[in-house]
């Protein structure tokens, strides 16, 4: 039987507060403490443990949400990995980006050979529902092999410099593993860098690009749509 209950079943708080907990927790460099004493501030009561299991679970459910009104993004995809350590464990945060820098997707894998490039494809490809128009990367030959095998007729450029894009798009997640002391698993990387991604998509909206004023409109577009996935409003 399909399960009926609301969203937030079962929890003390309003809606209100654990979407402003999460959205905090994820538009900003904060720590779950962080984020307990804004709350503190304003006379809510809430444990930063009670935050770190709103993040957990409501913040893929947002995610998922958020994706899906997205819908795909550009048709130029900008392709890199960096190393990250989970445990003294070495893993690799693949990552793809378009034309405007917003994130694509995410894929923590220990590996970074042709079967871990195969598999970032295809969940590029199952989230995009469609080809690129071109793929840019590094030198990496596990990308051309891979290329070969799942993405033959996408143009596929290796130039030099050219995929900086992706590059820089490694030192917010940088921050934020410095700021959690490292990832505790690989799954809590996924989740987290997942919700990341897909929350830094609607807010960064390259404010020095704009003019004030569409700035300030975009910005309310964007509280606007966060409301409607979360079903909350944005506190008072």
């Amino acid at each position: 039987m399909k399960d009926t209950k609301p969203l937030y079943h079962g929890y003390r708080f309003p809606p209100t507060i654990i979407s402003h907990a999460v959205w905090l927790y994820h538009r900003f460099c904060l720590s779950y403490r962080d984020v307990e004493d804004l709350l503190a501030e304003r006379g809510i009561a809430v444990s930063y443990e009670s935050i770190r299991q709103w993040c957990n679970h409501f913040g893929p459910e947002y995610a998922r949400k958020l994706k899906k009104r997205q819908g795909r993004l550009g048709d130029t995809w900008y392709l890199d990995e960096v190393f990250i350590k989970i445990r003294g464990e070495l893993h690799y945060l693949w990552r793809a980006v378009d034309q405007d820098g917003d994130t694509i997707d995410i894929l923590v894998q220990k590996r970074r050979n042709k079967a871990a490039a195969k598999r970032f494809f295809r969940k590029l490809l199952k989230g995009q529902r469609q080809a690129p128009w071109r793929m840019i990367t590094d030198k990496l030959k596990s990308y051309s092999a891979a290329h070969r095998e799942v993405l033959p007729s996408v143009p596929h450029s290796t130039a030099q410099y050219e995929n900086n894009r992706a590059e820089v798009s490694h030192e917010l997640t940088r921050q934020r593993e410095r700021q959690m002391r490292r990832f505790k698993s690989a799954g809590q990387a996924q989740r987290f860098l997942t919700v990341y991604g897909v929350v830094g998509n609607l807010f960064r909206l390259g404010r020095h690009l704009t003019r004030a004023i569409h700035y300030r409109e975009f910005r309310s577009r964007a509280f606007c749509e966060w409301q409607e996935v979360t079903c909350a409003q944005i506190m008072a």
